[in-house]
């Protein structure tokens, strides 16, 4: 089969043609149908120095994808050749304190698609049937796709308790945006946007929050504290992991309000732990991945509802073959794309 693969610790990778993985126990082949370019791609793609330290080359990255299930282990009891799956990215391993209370989403021992093993930026993709989601029929492929990210920003938004409440998310990437229709979704009565990517902060505006704020040339702290009368925002969801998002954030988060992290900064983070957090007696979300699979049956039902379109985010397909094209797109410092999906079959 066609794969992307990290062959070198370098930048790049190379298209190159590998076995077609073999099904033993309890896991799923799937033919896959979309595949979507995440930011954690971008880091492998570029070497950077998160790369370095965690990915071992070499490696078929990629995690997030829909696909269609083509063959089974002996041991799978659920799927079936033609189901339609997307992949639970966070692969637990079922024995640990964590996996027996019902948080498998952060397993002590977790490995995840695409990072810790091969991943799904090939024609055929291997996994673990606890990690298959089961898909409606007649959800398209590319939306499909992306449902471990919306599945980010549903975590984010139902443990911010948003309705009613004035929010502010800070943050342009895909999951970022996702979450503003979450939380439009969710009534939330005011949402702030703030972002830091001209073409990126253009969605935005088609996504309807009631103010857009371009960090770069504007004061997000002082737009949301004057709209808000002084009391600033009531939640605040972080999805961008900038040390300055971070502190204005906690600048802007309302006294008794809800602060809620998910984006994860480049390095430590220094904070005035009284005066930020203590003093305002603010309560504080940490969002890793999503519930398994509480999320999963929130988002199912947001998309077969109709209540939210995540069209808007979905810029840009390319063939597998052309990921340097996507990469072009989401280079850090001129990010001209959403959320870019790959198709590895014509």
């Amino acid at each position: 089969m066609k794969a992307v693969k990290k062959q070198t610790p370098s930048a790049g990778a190379d298209i190159v043609d590998v076995p077609i993985p073999k099904v033993g126990g309890d896991a799923v082949l799937c033919k896959v149908l979309a595949a979507s370019v995440c930011g954690t791609d971008v880091h492998i793609y570029n070497w950077d120095n998160w790369a370095q330290k965690r990915i071992k080359p070499p490696l078929i990255f990629g995690h997030e994808f829909c696909g269609e299930v083509v063959e089974t282990g002996p041991k799978v009891k659920h799927l079936r050749p033609g189901d339609r799956i997307s992949a639970e990215t966070h692969i637990p391993c079922h024995t640990c304190k964590q996996c027996k209370s019902g948080q498998m989403h952060i397993c002590k021992n977790l490995k995840i698609l695409g990072v810790d093993t091969d991943g799904c930026f090939a024609e055929y993709a291997i996994l673990p049937e606890i990690c298959c989601v089961k898909n409606a029929p007649s959800l398209p492929a590319e939306i499909a796709s992306v449902q471990e990210p919306l599945g980010n920003a549903v975590y984010a938004v139902t443990e911010s308790d948003v309705a009613g409440k004035t929010i502010a998310i800070f943050g342009d990437g895909p999951t970022g945006m996702f979450a503003n229709i979450v939380a439009r979704a969710y009534k939330a009565e005011k949402i702030f946007a703030v972002g830091a990517q001209s073409y990126r902060l253009d969605i935005l505006k088609r996504l309807n929050p009631d103010i857009v704020i371009d960090a770069r040339t504007e004061n997000a702290s002082e737009i949301i504290m004057g709209a808000t009368g002084g009391d600033g925002a009531d939640v605040v969801i972080e999805m961008s992991g900038s040390p300055k998002a971070i502190h204005a954030g906690l600048k802007v988060v309302s006294r008794g309000g809800i602060f809620t992290f998910f984006g994860i900064p480049s390095k430590p983070v220094e904070l005035d732990i009284a005066e930020e957090i203590i003093f305002k007696g603010i309560k504080m979300n940490a969002i890793v991945g999503r519930k398994m699979f509480e999320t999963w049956t929130q988002v199912a039902f947001l998309l077969e509802s109709g209540r939210i379109d995540l069209k808007p985010v979905i810029t840009h397909t390319f063939a597998l073959e052309k990921i340097a094209s996507a990469m072009e797109l989401l280079k850090p410092d001129n990010i001209q794309a959403g959320k870019i999906i790959l198709k590895p079959h014509p």
